[in-house]
Order: structure tokens, then sequence, then C-alpha cells
């Protein structure tokens, strides 16, 4: 019987949590912070992960399973926490994709030299219902973990626009410390709610930020969700757009939270059913898009960033070349996004494609030849991540593509 997180455990027991988008990660735990969690992200990069990955999890598992579970198992064996006093926290997607069960790898993994550690399921498909659990994802809870994806949606999109151009160096990042404390100190309060006056004052600072006028190679990057955000997982693949004098261009968390919301709906209507998980997700998606709109406006109306795309716009792209009812993994979403980067000037893209992830294959590349048919100076590279895969030979593949992008004007 795995161990569980009781209510006791809230007060001395640390949560770790896997690292993905490191900005949006770190509100994420201010906000369980605030509600008596203490969570911890992990941020080891080592081979080591990769290494306990592999002793933990069967070589034919995806590659986001080994890295999570491999980052997991270096931490509690590294000697820095006490296995008596930490829980780890997983999210479960609850769809057509392997990570719905990490979990199970997780607590397999675990069963022997770790015992007594509890593992927390972090969903919102009703998978892993415990009653009695120390940890409860309240409606209060899910309202500030919404709003902290549009915040560190924000915040990712201007840094994003600043950073390349940035006149002195590490100015982009000091701002972007500022505000991760700002929003952490406003989800204690109400302030978080007061998204008009917020969005304006972070793009007001951004926007203060001495910039070079001169255009660079803007880079999309698209793919399986953890490859696609995690710098452990994607070998630092920001970084080094940057340091080859590109601006990378990353689709926003809030449109898998949105793509996630609308299959549900668009599953009943296919098969002409009605649930209460169909009327919540559709409801649901009605609510969170009108956010999105809000944050869009927002951008349009202070005049100096991109604002991101518009997830009706990304659904009528998906369209021109998929049914919607696609939507195993990131289904139909990485063909829109790669349609609306190409659309929008974005032509370079990358799309990140772990090991063992065969619904992202499908659709990614299954599909990169019609998007470059419709668009002829779209520059698309798809780019393999696993263990065996070295470093050197993505970055090479990246180069191979630069060197057929077209210069901007």
């Amino acid at each position: 019987m795995p161990a569980r997180f009781t209510p006791e455990m809230k007060k001395t027991h640390t949560i770790l949590v896997p690292d993905m988008l490191p900005v949006h990660f770190q509100l994420l735990i201010s906000v369980l912070k605030y509600y008596g969690y203490h969570c911890e992200l992990l941020r080891t990069a080592s081979r080591a992960v990769v290494d306990e990955g592999l002793k933990n999890v069967h070589n034919d598992t995806c590659y986001p399973a080994l890295l999570v579970i491999g980052q997991f198992m270096e931490a509690l064996k590294s000697g820095r926490y006490d296995p008596d006093k930490v829980a780890l926290l997983i999210t479960q997607t609850g769809g057509g994709c392997r990570a719905s069960n990490y979990i199970h790898l997780l607590r397999k993994a675990l069963a022997e030299p770790f015992p007594q550690v509890p593992v927390i399921s972090l969903n919102f498909s009703g998978l892993e219902k415990d009653p009695k659990s120390g940890f409860q994802l309240t409606a209060p809870i899910f309202l500030k973990f919404l709003y902290a994806v549009l915040y560190g949606d924000l915040l990712m999109l201007v840094s994003n626009q600043c950073r390349p151009y940035e006149l002195k160096k590490g100015m982009t990042d000091r701002v972007l410390q500022k505000w991760q404390k700002r929003l952490e100190k406003m989800f204690q309060t109400k302030d978080f709610l007061r998204t008009k006056r917020n969005y304006r004052r972070i793009l007001d600072d951004f926007a203060a930020i001495p910039r070079s006028k001169r255009n660079k190679i803007r880079v999309g990057i698209v793919g399986e969700i953890y490859v696609k955000y995690s710098p452990l997982a994607n070998n630092h693949l920001e970084d080094y757009l940057l340091s080859e004098g590109c601006e990378p261009v990353i689709p926003s968390l809030l449109e898998f939270v949105m793509y996630c919301a609308i299959s549900a709906g668009i599953e009943g209507r296919l098969y002409h059913f009605m649930s209460k998980k169909v009327l919540l997700n559709t409801v649901g998606y009605k609510a969170i898009y009108a956010m999105q709109k809000q944050q869009i406006k927002a951008v349009k109306n202070h005049g100096v960033f991109d604002p991101p795309h518009d997830f009706e716009h990304l659904r009528r792209c998906a369209d021109k070349y998929m049914n919607q009812g696609v939507n195993m993994g990131e289904g139909w979403l990485i063909t829109a996004e790669m349609a609306a980067l190409a659309e929008t000037g974005t032509e370079n893209i990358i799309c990140t494609q772990p090991f063992g992830c065969l619904p992202n294959h499908i659709v990614a590349k299954g599909m990169m030849r019609v998007i470059k048919n419709a668009y002829p100076n779209a520059n698309i590279t798809a780019i393999d991540y696993d263990p065996g895969a070295t470093r050197v030979n993505q970055e090479n593949r990246v180069k191979l593509m630069l060197a057929n992008a077209r210069k901007p004007k």
C-alpha cells in the first residue's frame, strides 16, 4: 500500500515539485505556501537525473516520464532531504497520454528504497480521489492557480521579447524577478484580481528596458508540453537560441489549459452525449477564454509587445488541417500553433519531439509537410530528445535550421 499524504504532514513535510516552467511554477508554489504547504521546486539538471530515470523507468517509457521520475529519485538519494519528511507532487493529465501513468511508475520506483515517501496527484480530471488526503485542491487554490498561469504567461511573453534586445545584459531578468516577488505577495491578498492595473504596470516596466531596434530571427518552439517548456528536458534550448542571436517565441501555457478544457466539450458534441464533466469544462473554457481575451486586449492597447495567439484563432487554424477530435496528447494544438506562428511571421519553428510520445510524433511530424505547403517560407525542424541524444547533436540541428532561416527585414 503506497504511503498517503495525511493532514498532519502539511506541517512537517516539504513537497518537492519537478521543474517545467520556472516562472509559472514559482508562482504556483507561492499560492500553495499561502495555504500552508511548504513546497520546493527541483532545479537539478545534471546527468544524474537521466541516470536515475534510466535505473527506475523502463527505457520504452517516454522521455518526460524518465526525467520527472529521475529528478525525484536524484533528489531523494542526494542527501539534501530527509525522506521521512518529504512528499512528491506530480501532475496527471487524465487524457490519452502516458503522463497519466507517471504516478504509478513513480510509486513503483519508491516502493523499495523510500516506501515512506507519499506521492500527491495534482489533477483536474477526477483521478486519484482521496477525500482524507492532506492535500486538497480547493476552489480558491484553483482560482489562484489560473491567475498564476495568466501572469506567468505574460511575464514569459514580454521577457522573451525583451531579453534578445536588451542593451544592458541582465536587465530583463532583474525586472522579471521583481515582478515575480510582487506577484507572490499579491497572491496573499486580493490584489492579484486587479488584472488591468497589474498588466499595465508589468507592460510598462518591461517596455522601459532599453533595447536595440535591430530585428533578430524569431524561432517558435512547439511540441510536447514538458519538453517544450522544461530547460532540463530540452537542454536549455531557449538559452541556446539567445546565444545564437535569436528571439525565442514560446506559446502560452494557458493555450494548453484551454485545449484540455475544450476537448471535453468537443468529445461530447462529436459523440452526442452530455455529462457533468462536459458541462463543467465547457463553462470553464468560456470563462478562461474571456480572461485570455482581456490579456490580449491589454497587450494590444499598450502597443509595445506582440500579444499571444487568440485561442479561437488557433482552433480555426487547426480546422484547416485536422478535426479537433484529434486530441490525444497535444493533438491538434501542435498543428494549430505551427500554423499560427507561420501565419504571424515566425517562420522558423522547432518542434521538440521526446522519445516515446506517440501522439506528438504523429500530429507534429505528420503535419509538417502540410504546414510547409500552406506556408512556403516555413522553416520547420523536429528535434528529438531522448537519453541517448547528445546536446551537441541537437544544437547542430538547430544551427542547420538557422542557416536556412531568412533574415528579418
